[in-house]
């Protein structure tokens, strides 16, 4: 067996960071996070950093902001993974500066976690969002660094906890608004198999200046499908009023910064059907469903029911 590359992840205590951080550490990869003073200071964040220690991650004192300290960092280390936040996407010019700097890195890993960027339609708020993902992609091949883009589509504890109703905090059981005809599949993922997914391409040969897609087929579904698997379970009919795209356009217009952007991205999946209107060809990208069979990822149906 060929020895697992030390890792860090930077950005490690948020959102998706922490699945990474988790996935990374159980797989038997030396997993470093680089954390800000501020961070064990947080007694919100201070939990989660005693989680990470307790799995043997070994914690980084350093800022995206101090350059000496991020290209110390990354010298400790083989892969960089990035998890950083929406307004940090921009910053990652520093990571990529480091890394150029320390010479030594073997695979990055950008925040991308999402649709892919460079297959999109998106309509204003988040065609600004989304670009800026697509600068840091040319930035890294200007450079030469080699990569491996993590398309994850939706995560699934952002969307399905109320299929998408906007005010509600549980799924609906009475009516339900459905974006366009209904039709457009979209991709809907657990967050720690995205974890467990990223991890397990860090070092493999397949994933290398690749996207690597977290599309697996029991995770696709159409809204009206999504609607349908919802009543099966409730044994309930729900009223559906479709929202045609002229309104959802007017609707993302008119909304206030972050819902704009949340009805945009909605917009791009369940109307352009941007997280699966392409076939994923083997010169850019690969799935990892199928790549990593031996993965158990937990289905859309299985991740419903824990709502009935």
């Amino acid at each position: 067996m060929a020895e697992k590359s030390k890792v860090l992840i930077i950005g490690g205590t948020g959102y998706i960071g922490k699945f990474v951080v988790e996935a990374s550490a159980k797989a038997g990869h030396p997993t470093f996070a680089l954390v800000r003073e501020s961070t064990v200071a947080d007694p919100v964040k201070a939990k989660l950093v005693e989680n990470f220690k307790n799995l043997g991650v070994k914690l980084i004192t350093g800022d995206l902001y101090d350059h000496e300290s991020l290209v110390k960092a990354i010298k400790e280390v083989d892969v960089v993974i990035s998890t950083l936040g929406q307004m940090q996407l921009a910053d990652q010019i520093k990571i990529i500066a480091a890394i150029k700097e320390a010479g030594n890195v073997k695979r990055f890993f950008p925040s991308e976690f999402g649709m892919d960027v460079d297959r999109l339609h998106a309509v204003e708020p988040a065609k600004s969002v989304l670009a800026v993902k697509a600068q840091i992609r040319r930035a890294i091949e200007r450079e030469g660094i080699p990569y491996t883009y993590v398309s994850s589509n939706y995560f699934n504890g952002y969307f399905l906890p109320t299929l998408s109703q906007p005010g509600l905090t549980a799924p609906p059981r009475d009516k339900v608004v459905i974006p366009g005809d209904g039709h457009p599949k979209a991709v809907f993922n657990l967050e720690e198999d995205i974890g467990t997914y990223t991890i397990k391409a860090v070092d493999d040969p397949k994933t290398e200046n690749k996207i690597l897609y977290i599309r697996p087929p029991k995770n696709t579904y159409s809204f009206n499908d999504l609607v349908a698997l919802w009543e099966k379970k409730i044994d309930k009919v729900l009223e559906k009023i479709y929202v045609p795209e002229d309104q959802i356009l007017k609707d993302i217009q008119d909304a206030p910064l972050p819902l704009n952007v949340i009805l945009a991205l909605n917009h791009s999946a369940f109307v352009k059907g941007d997280q699966t209107n392409f076939e994923i060809e083997p010169s850019f990208g690969v799935e990892a469903s199928a790549l990593y069979p031996e993965v158990r990822y937990t289905t859309v149906d299985e991740y419903l029911s824990r709502f009935v």
